[in-house]
């Protein structure tokens, strides 16, 4: 599907760690979704349309901020109930079936709004009561959610359930800028030099990792590495030290690796765990920093994988 409004996934400049965690959330659907958190204009909504667009042919099912209870799951239909026809009206939930669900300044939306979403995310199952009667529909979607910090975060139990979360700034090397700057015009132009072609490959690519995954096991070591790094940045409940295993695998096959490593594992620490971590007196989410992959690398140093 060819729309001008959205730039081709491989014509995007830069932002390679939300690339790869977007990619990684399709590979290995039980990561629960990805939190996209940065200010104004870096990007993040051109980036996940253009992702929803290669993998699926359509637009992201969006879910606005104001959405009620029964347009998330579903509920009667009131015109046909009026006419005393029950007819089940199906919400935003399945509409994404098989697409991505967006849920833009997921920060602003009502906390049971998104416990429902993440719920859903989470079981791949839709259950839905009403007037005593129980509706059940199985679902997978790939939900992504965006955030500007400065109006906001999330409670922690919420942001642990997104598997993982990435902090996206505008570029700022004047190299890149200007790249960005060159493809938007193009693209504006109705040039094209092959992207969806490219597109159509790599979600060719996305098919086959997503198979690879599913065959490839984590090494023991590697699992090891997983329970340490949970608990070094102590991460509470078992979330963490899933989504670090699963996520792990999931780049392993996007890189077209036959096995699951101690490198993999370090990659992904950052996107698993930083909305996960425990920082005392600080109630604001705060960016992973240096010291922080120095922490990563010396609880794996003994990791042999």
């Amino acid at each position: 599907m060819k729309n001008m409004n959205v730039l081709p996934w491989s014509s995007i400049v830069g932002q390679t760690q939300l690339k790869n965690a977007l990619m990684m959330s399709y590979i290995e659907p039980r990561i629960s979704g990805v939190l996209v958190s940065g200010e104004r204009g870096a990007g993040k909504s051109t980036i996940v349309r253009a992702f929803a667009r290669m993998v699926s042919g359509t637009l992201p099912v969006t879910l606005p901020i104001n959405a009620t209870e029964d347009r998330v799951v579903g509920g009667w239909d009131v015109g046909e109930l009026l006419k005393s026809v029950p007819r089940w009206k199906p919400g935003l939930l399945e509409e994404a079936n098989g697409r991505m669900l967006y849920v833009d300044e997921v920060n602003l939306l009502d906390d049971h709004i998104v416990n429902i979403i993440l719920d859903v995310t989470a079981s791949g199952l839709l259950r839905v009561e009403r007037e005593s009667q129980t509706r059940e529909s199985r679902v997978r979607f790939t939900l992504v959610g965006t955030m500007n910090p400065e109006e906001g975060t999330l409670r922690p139990q919420l942001l642990d359930r997104f598997g993982l979360m990435v902090d996206v700034r505008g570029l700022g090397d004047t190299g890149q800028r200007r790249a960005v700057l060159d493809t938007v015009m193009r693209s504006a132009a109705g040039i094209d030099d092959g992207a969806l072609a490219k597109d159509e490959a790599m979600r060719v690519e996305l098919e086959d990792a997503k198979e690879r995954a599913a065959a490839m096991s984590v090494p023991e070591p590697v699992l090891e590495g997983c329970v340490a790094l949970a608990q070094r940045f102590q991460a509470d409940g078992h979330r963490g030290d899933v989504t670090l295993a699963l996520a792990s695998r999931a780049l392993a096959a996007l890189q077209n690796s036959n096995r699951v490593t101690r490198d993999h594992l370090c990659s992904v620490a950052a996107l698993v765990l930083q909305h996960r971590r425990k920082m005392p007196g600080q109630r604001e989410l705060l960016p992973w920093s240096t010291e922080d992959d120095a922490s990563v690398a010396e609880t794996l140093s003994d990791v042999r994988a």
